[in-house]
Parts: C-alpha cells; sequence; structure tokens
C-alpha cells in the first residue's frame, strides 16, 4: 500500500502539468478579455515547458561532460535546449499578441471578444 502512495506521489509534476494546462485551456476558452486570453495562453505554455524540462531530470545524473568515470550517468540536454529556445519564441509570440491587442484597443476601443463580433455586425449590416 505504501508503495502505492509513493508511485501516486512520484509523479507530482504530472499532476501539476495538467493543472496548469488545464488552467490555461480553461482561461483560453472562458474569457472573453483577449488579455485574460493572453494570461492563459501563457499558462498554458509554462505548463508544457515544466512536462519538457520534467521529463529531461534524471535522477543521480551529471552534466553531459565526458569523465573518466565510465559508469556515470549522463542527463540529456536535448529537451532544456528546445524548452529554452521555445521560451525565446514564446515571449516574441506574447509580445506580437499584446502589441495585436494594443492596436485592436486603439481602433475599436474594446478589447472583449463579444463587442468585437458586435461590432464588425453592425459594419456588416450598414454595408
Amino acid at each position: 500500500m505504501m508503495s502505492d502512495m509513493g508511485q501516486v506521489f512520484g509523479h507530482w509534476n504530472v499532476y501539476l502539468v495538467i493543472f496548469l494546462m488545464m488552467l490555461g485551456f480553461y482561461t483560453l476558452i472562458a474569457r472573453g478579455n483577449m488579455v485574460k486570453k493572453m494570461v492563459g495562453l501563457n499558462v498554458f505554455q509554462t505548463s508544457v515547458f515544466i512536462l519538457y524540462i520534467s521529463m529531461g531530470k534524471i535522477d543521480n545524473s551529471t552534466a553531459p561532460i565526458l569523465t573518466d568515470n565510465p559508469l556515470a550517468i549522463y542527463a540529456n540536454p536535448l529537451p532544456h535546449v528546445l524548452i529554452l529556445t521555445a521560451i525565446v519564441v514564446g515571449v516574441a509570440t506574447t509580445a506580437l499578441g499584446y502589441a495585436l491587442i494594443i492596436r485592436i484597443y486603439e481602433n475599436f476601443g474594446t478589447i472583449e471578444d463579444h463587442e468585437l463580433v458586435d461590432f464588425m455586425e453592425d459594419e456588416e449590416n450598414t454595408l
């Protein structure tokens, strides 16, 4: 019984990833405010980062630098490198998203989805 609990609590990172992923996805879907949608997208993105970084961790491993020890266990640096690249892309995407939200607010005076849809329907009816 105790080993079963250790098995469950041993995967705390997966539970954290699932919680953050669902929180970000819910925020992205349920909110009409574009800034809140960007925050939800960033939470979702962070959960993916945590998932990949935690999968790349190996217990009792060392940095992948060759040593004289033939029994050394090396950690794979590839997930960390990929996540570093994804963080840079994520920051650029977030900056672009916020810049677009600012332009939308300047042109339409709102950042709420339903108000923009109503505005577009009114414009369509006047044509």
